[in-house]
């Protein structure tokens, strides 16, 4: 199983880390791309520390108790997700369904690939 996340649209929620029963997502700061980018993503899906317009215009004014796009994590929000433990996925899809930045890809070893979409 390969799992990896979006960088530019993690809004940095942490439900993925709430809600994974495995372990395997973990927020790091935005301002340490050594630390962020150590998933599989695809180059262009890497944190360059721009976020992607269309999620920032859809989340931004939303008051939800989420620090969405905050630089660092305070333990129940903010930073951006990183999916250390994508081998550890057992693909109960729950991240997929409550990831806001509709930002998580899990490749499954017959090559399905599932998306988030946010309930």
């Amino acid at each position: 199983m390969d799992v990896y996340v979006e960088k530019p649209k993690c809004t940095g929620c942490q439900h993925c880390k709430d809600v994974c029963p495995v372990g395997v997502f973990e927020m790091r700061d935005r301002s340490k791309p050594e630390e962020v980018n150590v998933d599989s993503a695809p180059a262009d899906m890497q944190w360059k520390g721009v976020s992607d317009p269309q999620v920032v215009a859809k989340w931004k004014d939303v008051n939800d108790g989420h620090k969405h796009f905050a630089e660092k994590n305070d333990g129940s929000s903010g930073g951006i997700s990183v999916a250390v433990n994508g081998s550890a996925c057992i693909l109960c899809q729950a991240c997929l369904i409550e990831c806001e930045g509709e930002c998580i890809v899990i490749k499954d070893d017959a090559g399905n690939v599932y998306r988030s979409i946010y309930k």
